[in-house]
């Protein structure tokens, strides 16, 4: 599959940058990790973007929901339904339902499933189940400023009737970045009037299905901002039970990402944790008593057929065991913030 995400794209956007500085000066065991293990525990997770029946089947998706399953690791995947230009739930192919059937059994093996809204590209027109071929991209559609509630809650809303007829519930959302010419064009022109944000309807909307009992939970975790150190479940709307929170990763990529380059920069399992486990982003998290440690990847690089991430993904989880075994949990992101709106904070972990 042929993506046009560009992580730099997003972070020039939104104005965020990770701490890459901070990671090269990582050295011995933080002072006080190596004191023993702070008074609660942190909790770990992931993204994973992009998964789709390509570029690697079915079958790959089945294998990488088995290991997380045997790993009792968790996380969150995303789920295109429109991506190859038409619903893939309407007339799937075998690989297709044999996908959509993994999908629906991701729950299960630890996973939740957020909606990259419908293409990851142009805005699908469900009445003749395709993209208009001058059809303004998802992402950028989310910014607009003149977009109504009831707008991008009928857009939303329908997606969410796609994945019914496949047994699909999703648990969160995330943006579909793009670095095509008229995607960018368009950021620069909103960035330039003062639209830095994601149209607040959007979060309205996204509260609104919330209500209807339309995601698994009552919160709906959504992935727009990266940092890996101003990070945060960041409120965008709520009402009573119910929230609609911007959890932020605090760890980027180096599972190969979109790109599935084993460049060093785009692939390092030591980013993460290193072999002795003295440093690495998650390291630094869990020493500094950080609330979280959530690193996101890309199904291109990630996937256990072709990608060239996967054995660094393998690692990376071996490693946390041998090294951080009682002082982390693993969670979805829907946990995360259904345990952090019901406590309003991060009291909670100090029952974890």
């Amino acid at each position: 599959m042929t993506t046009q995400r560009s992580d730099l794209t997003r972070r020039q956007f939104l104005g965020v940058t990770a701490t890459s500085a901070a990671v090269a000066a990582f050295g011995q065991l933080p002072r006080a990790l190596a004191a023993g293990p702070p008074k609660r525990k942190t909790i770990l997770s992931f993204y994973c973007d992009d998964t789709s029946p390509r570029p690697a089947g079915a079958k790959a998706f089945q294998l990488f929901l088995d290991y997380c399953a045997r790993q009792g690791i968790k996380g969150e995947s995303s789920c295109i339904l429109g991506m190859g230009g038409a619903s893939i739930t309407r007339k799937p192919t075998d690989d297709e339902r044999a996908y959509l059937d993994q999908i629906a059994r991701a729950w299960e093996c630890g996973l939740g499933s957020h909606m990259e809204i419908m293409t990851h590209g142009g805005r699908f027109d469900f009445e003749a189940n395709r993209a208009p071929k001058d059809a303004q991209h998802e992402g950028v559609w989310l910014y607009e400023p003149e977009v109504a509630v009831e707008q991008y809650e009928r857009y939303f809303g329908k997606i969410i009737a796609e994945g019914e007829r496949a047994n699909v519930r999703f648990s969160g959302f995330t943006w579909p970045g793009c670095g095509c010419e008229a995607c960018t064009k368009r950021y620069q022109e909103l960035k330039a009037a003062g639209h830095t944000a994601p149209n607040p309807a959007m979060w309205k909307a996204l509260l609104n299905l919330a209500k209807q009992g339309k995601f698994r939970g009552p919160t709906v975790p959504c992935f727009f901002d990266s940092s890996e150190k101003d990070y945060g479940a960041h409120r965008k709307a709520s009402d009573g039970k119910y929230g609609v929170y911007d959890l932020m990763p605090n760890a980027g990529d180096k599972f190969a990402t979109y790109r599935n380059s084993d460049r060093s920069e785009f692939l390092d399992a030591d980013y993460y944790i290193t072999a002795d486990g003295k440093s690495g982003i998650v390291v630094r998290h869990v020493a500094a008593g950080a609330p979280y440690c959530l690193f996101y990847g890309h199904w291109q690089g990630l996937n256990p057929v072709n990608g060239l991430g996967w054995k660094a993904f393998n690692t990376v989880v071996e490693r946390i065991r041998q090294h951080l075994e009682g002082r982390v949990v693993w969670m979805r992101p829907s946990e995360i913030t259904d345990h952090y709106h019901k406590a309003d904070g991060w009291s909670f972990l100090d029952t974890l």
